[in-house]
């Protein structure tokens, strides 16, 4: 519903009733449909509820103030304000609440997630930008508690990065910074960590964010001062209060049924935000939740009668209308007569959508019922079938699980039986099947044609006379340049990135070509390096987050897992953030700078591509593909790999490394070798040495572990070597073990293989400090060179001898 900005001083008492009266029908629909939605869950026609009760009044006046181009960054209380900016209808409600899977019904993620998150449309079809100036956006919402912060900083800083880059193409993105991300949290999860990294982040780095935190005084059960030193937010927060002298961030306290307070809180915040770059906190108390948690309990269990009665008599809602009453703004009559009509349109909205929902799912079941019975009556087992039948009549509001389970029952009653009546219900569930699982499976990654995968590879070129040899990361350093110079929306940040060209010195003398906006130092705070980076990724730049050690990633694991990862999958590929990771990590020194844990991340964050290089040649070649696609990644340098030496290209910024491919470093007929990063050299080494005893390795470096061997390279290695062993630097049963999977069963490869299929790992502990920590902790060239040796010893020990 479109609101108008002008305030009471400035127009007509009916063009102000009007507003007034508009405000209370969206306050009091998005009400009518938390309490029909609680209904909805209790009868069992949706799974969960989980509603804005009681939050009404301030996200109304949050929607007055938020203008086209800027971003919300909120969670699941937010849904009048939603409706305010006219991107939530009752009918959208409801069919989010029954996990409709048709994304026209259900906008706001086809099902995918439960009611009460939300999100608007950043893409076009074909996968390109939106105008994102030219309408009001929100981020994807997440459940859990504070994880919308990060984002909420990134989008912030996207305004103040397209305000101090004068020069770069903002046309879709941005009105010279002029847009404020608004975000939303509830007062329990201000306890979180990432709420106070945020808040510490966004007062150092001076951005336009207004953050509301709605306080009704309990974190579901649990009241405040279990969750806040002194139970009030505002007052813990007051050190972080600007001050003439001091940049900081700017905190309003404002009760949350005092409808033209709200208003004009918020005006302000928007103002100071907006014009000045500040980040501003509204802290919203006297808030109520009329209906508790969720739908999981009621708050009855929990509070005490004064309590019940407080909220009762303070609900916002309650209070707006006794306002509009006693200021002779509109009379009882007028008000019952909306509400009664408001009531009217919530109800049909629901039956409505109840109807379209159960629609497709019944027309199916007409069709079944008919090739179930058609199959019982040529089938020695009708009987059996007719029962199925019977039972999948009874059910009056089938979903797809109960008709999937029909007809797959159905059919093992049929197995060893040939007719047309067989084959007509095993077409039908395969066509059922393959229709239905796209709906909750794809968009996990990219669709689109220029999807990281599909980049064609460009190999490296060098100079036939002579071949300059330089550090790798010198190699690094002078590809980001080209890519900073082509890319102008590109930047990057972490610790130690910008002034000294990370701890490394792969971004050597950037900063002082390219400005301290674009490659820039942070504080060690890795949740919110990542949530930079994904905000700004949400508004159009091509952000790289450095997080120094990849032992560090654990601190932004949630962030990454949570956020990054499921994005375009949540939004039914609605929204991307193109955002890459840059990190470093496998072998060093110690337990915190040695770190591999790879098996561990390719298992939580499936949505990420994830590179492992063997040197920074590759590593280039990925940055130049990733900046080609629009997907995220996470590429993991090899740690003691920038002081050696390599052959120096001559079209850097234009060479690309293919992700989903693996590259045959060595050719070989006895045994297939797989590895990747730093323990790739190693590998080569001891497949030098295995020569030397007759044994003629092929050697294959997996490079991309997220998605691995897209063309089923490695398999068609086994089929000339017929042996396999795998080796990385992770613990038993991680990467390795997803690597055996991919390539044994998935690829197939037991077919090929005259001996059993082997990993060789780092030890279940982590590394060990110095040469001597390295060398019993991981593998080396000799434990390769045994262990490889060992499975040629089992298969053929005349030729080659125990060891030892």
């Amino acid at each position: 519903m479109k609101v108008s900005s002008k305030t009471s001083n400035d127009i007509s008492f009916e063009d102000f009733k009007e507003q007034i009266l508009s405000d209370y029908k969206i306050a009091f629909l998005s009400r009518t449909c938390s309490l029909l939605g609680r209904k909805e869950v209790l009868t069992g026609k949706a799974k969960f509820g989980i509603f804005g009760d009681g939050k009404e009044l301030p996200q109304l006046a949050m929607a007055k103030s938020f203008q086209n181009g800027d971003f919300r960054s909120g969670y699941y209380r937010d849904q009048t304000f939603m409706m305010a900016i006219g991107h939530l209808k009752p009918k959208d409600f409801f069919h989010g609440l029954y996990a409709t899977t048709n994304i026209e019904k259900e906008p706001m993620s086809a099902g995918r997630q439960m009611g009460g998150h939300f999100v608007t449309y950043s893409l076009n079809e074909d996968g390109s930008w939106k105008n994102l100036t030219e309408q009001k956006n929100s981020s994807s919402d997440i459940s859990c508690t504070a994880g919308q912060m990060p984002r909420l900083l990134g989008l912030a800083q996207a305004s103040k990065v397209y305000r101090e880059l004068k020069d770069l193409d903002s046309s879709k993105f941005s009105d010279n910074g002029n847009e404020v991300a608004w975000g939303t949290i509830g007062n329990a999860s201000t306890s979180e960590g990432m709420f106070w990294e945020t808040i510490n982040a966004a007062g150092v780095l001076q951005v336009p964010m207004v953050l509301s935190i709605w306080d009704d005084e309990y974190g579901i059960s649990v009241p405040a001062k279990y969750h806040t030193t002194k139970e009030d937010i505002s007052k813990v927060l007051s050190g972080f209060q600007r001050d003439e002298n001091n940049p900081g961030i700017e905190i309003l306290k404002v009760k949350g049924w005092d409808y033209t307070a709200l208003m004009h809180t918020y005006e302000n915040a928007a103002d100071i935000a907006r014009q000045e770059h500040v980040p501003v906190v509204i802290h919203v108390t006297e808030l109520t939740q009329p209906q508790g948690h969720s739908t999981s309990g009621s708050h009855e269990r929990y509070k005490d009668d004064e309590r019940l009665a407080w909220e009762r008599d303070n609900d916002c809602n309650k209070r707006f209308r006794e306002w509009i009453l006693e200021s002779g703004i509109a009379r009882e009559e007028e008000l019952a007569n909306i509400e009664k009509q408001i009531k009217r349109t919530v109800r049909e909205a629901k039956k409505e959508a109840w109807t379209e929902y159960l629609e497709e799912h019944l027309s199916l079941k007409k069709t079944l019922v008919q090739l179930i019975n058609e199959a019982a009556n040529v089938s020695s087992n009708k009987n059996f079938l007719a029962k199925i039948k019977n039972d999948l009549i009874a059910t009056d509001e089938p979903v797809k699980k109960d008709l999937a389970v029909a007809a797959r029952k159905a059919l093992r009653y049929l197995v060893g039986e040939s007719s047309k009546e067989r084959e007509d219900l095993a077409n039908w569930l395969n066509k059922f099947l393959s229709e239905s699982q796209p709906k909750f499976s794809s968009h996990l990654y990219s669709e689109n044609d220029n999807r990281a995968t599909k980049i064609k590879a460009i190999p490296p070129k060098y100079d036939s006379e002579k071949t300059e040899k330089v550090d790798g990361r010198v190699l690094l350093r002078d590809n980001f340049d080209k890519l900073f110079e082509r890319y102008p929306n590109a930047l990057v940040f972490g610790e130690d990135t910008g002034a000294i060209g990370d701890v490394n010195q792969g971004l050597e003398g950037l900063q002082a070509k390219y400005g301290n906006t674009r490659i820039a130092d942070t504080g060690i705070r890795e949740t919110t390096i990542v949530g930079q980076g994904i905000g700004m990724a949400l508004r159009g730049l091509r952000p790289i987050a450095e997080i120094q050690y990849l032992d560090y990633i654990f601190y932004t694991l949630a962030t990454l897992t949570d956020d990054l990862a499921s994005l375009l999958y949540r939004t039914y590929g609605k929204q991307k953030a193109p955002l890459i990771i840059r990190t470093r990590g496998h072998r060093l020194e110690g337990i915190w700078h040695s770190g591999s844990e790879m098996g561990g991340l390719i298992h939580v964050l499936r949505g990420i591509y994830i590179l492992a290089p063997r040197n920074m040649t590759q590593a280039a070649g990925f940055y130049n593909t990733l900046m080609k696609s629009d997907e995220p990644a996470l590429i993991i340098e090899s740690l003691n790999g920038y002081r050696l030496k390599e052959d120096k290209p001559n079209n850097l910024g234009e060479f690309c490394t293919p992700i989903g491919v693996v590259e045959k470093v060595k050719e070989g007929t006895d045994i297939t070798l797989v590895s990747y990063g730093s323990t790739l050299r190693i590998v080569e080494q001891a497949a030098k040495e295995l020569l030397e005893v007759g044994i003629d390795a092929e050697v294959i470096d997996a490079q991309t572990l997220l998605p691995f061997d897209i063309h089923g390279d490695t398999v068609k290695s086994l089929q000339k070597t017929n042996r396999l062993l795998v080796i990385d630097e992770d613990v038993p049963g991680g990467c390795s073990a997803y690597l055996l999977t991919e390539i044994i069963e998935k690829q197939g490869g037991y077919k090929y293989l005259d001996s059993a299929p082997q990993t060789l790992t780092a030890q279940a502990h982590r590394p060990a400090y110095g040469t001597d920590g390295d060398y019993f902790s991981k593998p080396n060239v000799e434990d390769v060179f045994e262990k490889a040796y060992a499975i040629m010893n089992e298969a053929n020990p005349s030729d080659y001898p125990r060891l030892r």
